[in-house]
C-alpha cells in the first residue's frame, strides 16, 4: 500500500500543492514551519478522517480561507482508490471514495492502514492513561469494524448517562430513567473489555519482540491490562457507583477508565522508568502496531514518522531504520 498522489488546497500554511510520491521511502525536509508536517496531517486525516493531533476541522483550514480540500490517490495490491475530503469552516467535514460519499470512519478503515510516528508519541508511557487508551482503541478500531462500532455506542451512552446525571443534579428529576442506560452501557462496555484483554495479550507478545530488539535483550517488557471493571461486574459497578456519580455529575465506572501496566524487567515503567526506558517502550509499542496491523490486513501500512528519529539515540535510530526498510 502506498500513496501515489496527494493534491492539497487551502490546507494550514499550503495554499496549493500536488505531489507524486515514489512507492519506496520518501523524504520530507526543509526549515521549520514549512509545511512538513502538514503534509503528513493531510494523509493521515484522508486515512482516518481524523487530525493525529486532535485539532478541530476549521483549525486546519488556512487562515483567510472558508473551506479546504484533500485528494489522495491510493494504490493497495495494484487497486486504485480515490479520497476526497472537504474541509468546511461551519459545516462537517465531506469525506468520499472514488466519489461515493463516506458516511462513517470505517469505510475507509476497510482500505487504508497507517501507522503515524511523533515526537509525542514517545511521551505514551509517561503521560496519562487517556493517552494509552487512545492507541488502543485507534489500532484496535483500524482492523475490527465490530469494536470500532461499540466503542461509538458506548461513547455515545456514555455521554447520554453523563448529561442525565447533570439534568438530575440540576432539576431533581429523571433518576428512573438510569437503569435504561445503565444496561445500554454495560452491553457495548461488555464487549469492550473483552476484545481489549485479548487484543492485548497478542499485541503484548509483538511489543516485547521489538523491545527485546530495541534493548539488545538487555529488558524484558510487559504489558497487562488493567480494566476498571470486570466484564461480568459492570452493571452491578454502576448500581454502587450511582450515589457517587450523582454527586460528580459524570460516570466513574467502566472502560473509558481502564489503563495498561507497561513493565519492564517488572519495573512499572510509569512510575519508576527512567525518560530513555519509557520512550523505549512507547517505541516498541509502535513498532508493534506496524506488525499487528500488517498481520491483521496483510498488508504493510502507510507509515508516517514526524522527525522521530532525532529524538533517538543512535542505536535505536539504527533499529527503527532497519525496522522500516
Amino acid at each position: 500500500m502506498y500513496v501515489k498522489s496527494l493534491e492539497l488546497k487551502n490546507f494550514r500554511n499550503i495554499e496549493s500543492m500536488s505531489l507524486q510520491p515514489d512507492p519506496g521511502i520518501n523524504l520530507f525536509y526543509g526549515s521549520n514551519a514549512q509545511g512538513k508536517t502538514n503534509i503528513l496531517e493531510a494523509v493521515c486525516l484522508a486515512c482516518t478522517t481524523r487530525s493525529h493531533r486532535g485539532s478541530r476541522d476549521r483549525d486546519i483550514i488556512r487562515i483567510g480561507q472558508r473551506e479546504s480540500h484533500i485528494r489522495m490517490l491510493l494504490d493497495r495490491h495494484g487497486n486504485e482508490y480515490r479520497i476526497d475530503v472537504h474541509l468546511r469552516r461551519n459545516k462537517s467535514k465531506g469525506v468520499a471514495i472514488d466519489g461515493v460519499p463516506v458516511k462513517r470512519a470505517s469505510e475507509l478503515y476497510g482500505i487504508c492502514g497507517i501507522v503515524f510516528f511523533s515526537p509525542e508519541d514517545l511521551n505514551m508511557i509517561k503521560n496519562g492513561p487517556s493517552g494509552r487508551r487512545k492507541f488502543i482503541d485507534a489500532l484496535l478500531c483500524s482492523i475490527d469494524r465490530l469494536y470500532m462500532a461499540d466503542l461509538a455506542r458506548y461513547n455515545k451512552c456514555l455521554s447520554q448517562r453523563n448529561a442525565l446525571l447533570h439534568e438530575i443534579a440540576m432539576k431533581g428529576r429523571g433518576a428512573d430513567q438510569l437503569d435504561v442506560w445503565d444496561i445500554q452501557l454495560a452491553e457495548c462496555g461488555r464487549r469492550i473489555i473483552g476484545k481489549r484483554r485479548s487484543f492485548l495479550e497478542e499485541f503484548s507478545g509483538n511489543a516485547a519482540l521489538a523491545h527485546d530488539m530495541l534493548t539488545g535483550g538487555r529488558e524484558r517488557l510487559e504489558i497487562q491490562y488493567e480494566p476498571n471493571v470486570a466484564e461480568n461486574m459492570f452493571e452491578e459497578k454502576l448500581a454502587g457507583c450511582r450515589a457517587n456519580d450523582l454527586r460528580m455529575k459524570m460516570t466513574t465506572a467502566g472502560p473509558h477508565r481502564d489503563d495498561m501496566c507497561i513493565r519492564a524487567n517488572g519495573m512499572d515503567l510509569r512510575t519508576f522508568g527512567s525518560q530513555g526506558q519509557q520512550r523505549t517502550a512507547a517505541l516498541s509499542m509502535k513498532m508493534a502496531e506496524i506488525r499487528t496491523i500488517s498481520d491483521n490486513r496483510h498488508d504493510m501500512p502507510i507509515l508516517l514518522l514526524d522527525d522521530v528519529l532525532s529524538e533517538l539515540d543512535r542505536d535505536r535510530q539504527t533499529v527503527v531504520q532497519g525496522g522500516i526498510e
